[in-house]
């Protein structure tokens, strides 16, 4: 029953339709998300229900259907995009439910932020590492309403207290063993009881779990392997056309002329789109989309930004960056500390535009009509694509589906709308279903990039080499203002600065600020690892550097901070142990440590690197040391540990988007480079063991990474590596 097909609603073999579902009778539950006792559970026959939504009173946020068939559903509200979440929120769920992992079917629930909100984001927005945190107690509450449920009805049909009774692997039994009844058989039943409130219903401790923190297989992985899985770019609509669109090379220029006739002229092709900034070619297929794009000899009108360069934005960060900021963290009198201080240390640092350059490029199918917008594609935020369709084809919000797929990576690239926008403008135009699809130059060269960061810092060390002051000034874009304005309060920020603001260390008098930049012709936007993917490389270099100031082992230096946070100390001190720090390496090769506390997550990393010669660095491993709180599944945590690490070493060694006259400079693969598999460093996990509520783990690695090589660099080298990506040049030998 595991294996899942894509291409029904139902992600699983049960290819059984909702009105088939319907007719047949059944138990849903729908749940209030927030794990607040004021929410109550709202059960309900399937007759109680529409075909189109399922509907509960008391705005649940999510759902489990349980037919005759003994079929469990859950109605996922985030989406998967690789970090696999399909599968460890149904662990939570199942194991409440007393139900085997291969008993449960997926589906991707629609837009709805009343039934599917992420508690912690407060919208249906699959981001920031929350999914685990924000389910962990809801979902686990919903399987344990659900067999509170199920027990009751056979208790009641048997004539017992429902108290001896039990429920396994999908089976209600008496005290006896000797009475038996599947889900399916109770759950008509079940379905017209009385419903306890979310809260009531005792959870599980752990020490008896049977599936949590074991280690299962992804429920996702087969159809992945064998094709069947469907993602946002692998729909097909009866009708479909195809677009290939080129949007203004520079951000805020609008096409000027085009040749309609030659791409009209390419066989397949069948219409010519305009919108304010782009043009997009309609065919019958993607071969003739393309020839008749290029066929279509578009010119340019570039705009108000047409001769915007990096040098001009870093000029412009640089000199913003000498003016006082928005306080962040302000504690001690750090002035005075920094002008009593035995040794002063100051240093800025420097991070560039970042591209997302997810292996799916962007894509959306729209299918507009008179009275409805119909929206294929893969999304982390199902309902602002459902707003932002309904306000371009003035139709109401319901009137718009949108239709989840799979992701092929987010890496919070698909926290955006703009590729939902593109299509939209396009379809509106078009009789029929749509799908455009970017090309990989257009993905790359209109992404909403990492902002450019640009921060000075300034310590004071005692006569011991103790930092007795530390000031850290961040400069750059403001993704908030932009993304949620009311959260961006007196001018401060709070993700730019996150990993800034709040170090692990103890550090007497610090001062933390926040300048907002904002850089003429380029939008930023969320990047895998969000603001710690610039603070914790800034902050942990340069604790690197006092470490070295003071003579001291970097590894030593931060236990002697890290006293009054076990379990940031704990982490360090594993790490420690499994990298074999202390020990001899050969010549030309180093090791670096980097501590982090983001997402809810305690994390340390040693990487040994190797510098050759020619400046030319080889990560060679990474060791990573988790508290993440109690584990879910340990396979995820492994493999997103080792993917947020490739991740994140993509952007160490290779990663910048550049501007010349206003236009970003790569545009492939061939010059935004991905690691390469002989670039791959052996990642270890050792994992903490932990009763604490589960912390977020799809962005620690990335954020952490950059410290621990940057740091294990200048072990080898000598050389401090202030400015990302790293540059060889600046690291070779001299002759």
């Amino acid at each position: 029953m595991n294996t899942i097909d894509l291409n029904v609603p139902i992600l699983g073999q049960n290819k059984t339709s909702r009105r088939a579902f319907l007719q047949g009778g059944g138990l849903l539950l729908g749940f209030a998300m927030t794990g607040m006792g004021s929410k109550t559970v709202f059960a309900a026959t399937a007759a109680q229900v529409t075909e189109a939504e399922v509907i509960a009173p008391f705005e649940p946020n999510a759902f489990i259907r349980i037919d005759p068939k003994e079929v469990v559903t859950l109605v996922m509200p985030m989406a998967e995009m690789g970090q696999g979440v399909y599968t460890s929120m149904a662990m939570l769920l199942a194991e409440e439910l007393e139900v085997d992992l291969d008993q449960v079917l997926l589906q991707h629930a629609p837009a709805n932020d009343a039934l599917y909100a992420n508690p912690i984001l407060q919208s249906q927005t699959t981001g920031a590492s929350t999914t685990i945190r924000a389910f962990w107690t809801p979902l686990r509450q919903a399987g344990a309403v659900a067999r509170n449920l199920l027990i009751t009805a056979a208790a009641k049909k048997w004539n017992v207290d429902p108290a001896t009774c039990q429920a396994r692997k999908g089976v209600v039994s008496d005290a006896s063993g000797s009475l038996h009844l599947g889900y399916g058989e109770l759950a008509e039943e079940a379905a017209k009881l009385p419903v306890p409130a979310a809260d009531s219903v005792a959870l599980k401790d752990p020490k008896d779990f049977t599936l949590i923190s074991t280690r299962a297989k992804r429920l996702d992985t087969a159809i992945k392997v064998d094709g069947r899985a469907e993602f946002g770019i692998d729909i097909k609509v009866p009708g479909m056309k195809v677009a290939a669109i080129a949007i203004s090379p520079v951000f805020g220029g609008k096409p000027k002329t085009v040749d309609d006739a030659a791409a009209l002229a390419v066989k397949g092709v069948h219409q010519v789109v305009r919108t304010d900034e782009a043009v997009a070619v309609i065919a019958d297929h993607t071969g003739a989309a393309k020839k008749g794009l290029a066929a279509a000899a578009i010119q340019w009108d570039d705009g108000p930004n047409a001769t915007v360069s990096s040098a001009d934005l870093i000029k412009q960060l640089d000199e913003a960056s000498r003016q006082p900021g928005a306080v962040a963290r302000n504690e001690g009198d750090v002035e005075k500390a920094l002008a009593g201080a035995a040794q002063r240390i100051d240093a800025i640092y420097q991070l560039p535009f970042l591209a997302h350059a997810t292996m799916e490029p962007m894509n959306c199918t729209v299918h507009v009509q008179k009275d409805s917008c119909d929206i294929w594609v893969g999304t982390q935020v199902p309902t602002l694509a459902q707003a932002a369709a309904s306000k371009l084809t003035n139709l109401p919000v319901e009137k718009v589906k949108v239709h989840n797929r799979l992701l092929g990576g987010g890496f919070g690239r698909r926290l955006e709308t703009d590729g939902i926008v593109h299509a939209v403008k396009v379809a509106k135009q078009v009789d029929g279903p749509v799908k455009v699809v970017w090309s990989r130059e257009e993905d790359i060269q209109h992404d909403m990039y990492r902002p450019y960061y640009y921060d000075r810092l300034s310590a004071g060390l005692d006569a011991d080499g103790k930092p007795v002051a530390w000031t850290h000034r961040v400069s750059g874009s403001s993704i908030i203002a932009r993304y949620i304005p009311p959260l961006f309060k007196d001018g401060l920020d709070f993700d730019a600065v996150e990993g800034a603001a709040e170090p692990p260390y103890a550090l007497p008098n610090i001062h933390v600020d926040y300048v907002r930049v904002e850089p003429a012709g380029i939008p930023t936007a969320f990047w895998r690892g969000v603001g710690p993917t610039h603070n914790i490389f800034v902050v942990e270099s340069f604790m690197d550097e006092l470490a070295h100031a003071a003579k001291q082992d970097p590894v030593a230096y931060r236990k002697a901070l890290l006293g009054h946070n076990p379990r940031a100390l704990g982490v360090l001190n594993l790490a420690a142990e499994k990298s074999g720090w202390g020990t001899k390496m050969p010549e030309g090769h180093g090791r670096g440590v980097s501590v982090q506390f983001a997402f809810g997550t305690y994390i340390a990393q040693v990487a040994e690197v190797e510098v050759a010669a020619d400046g030319s660095v080889k990560v060679n491993r990474v060791v990573c040391a988790v508290d993440c709180g109690l584990v879910v599944n340990p396979d995820t945590i492994e493999a997103q540990m080792q993917g947020g690490t490739i991740f994140g070493l993509t952007a160490v060694l290779h990663g910048a988007i550049t501007l010349k006259d206003g236009r970003v400079e790569q545009g492939n693969f061939d010059t935004y480079l991905p690691m390469r598999i002989d670039e791959v460093p052996v990642v270890e996990t050792h994992m903490i063991k932990s009763a604490d509520a589960p912390g977020g783990i799809g962005e620690v690695a990335t954020a952490a990474v950059s410290a621990a090589v940057a740091n294990a660099i200048f072990a080898a080298t000598g050389k401090r590596v202030r400015t990302l990506p790293i540059d060889p040049g600046v690291l070779k030998k001299e002759a």
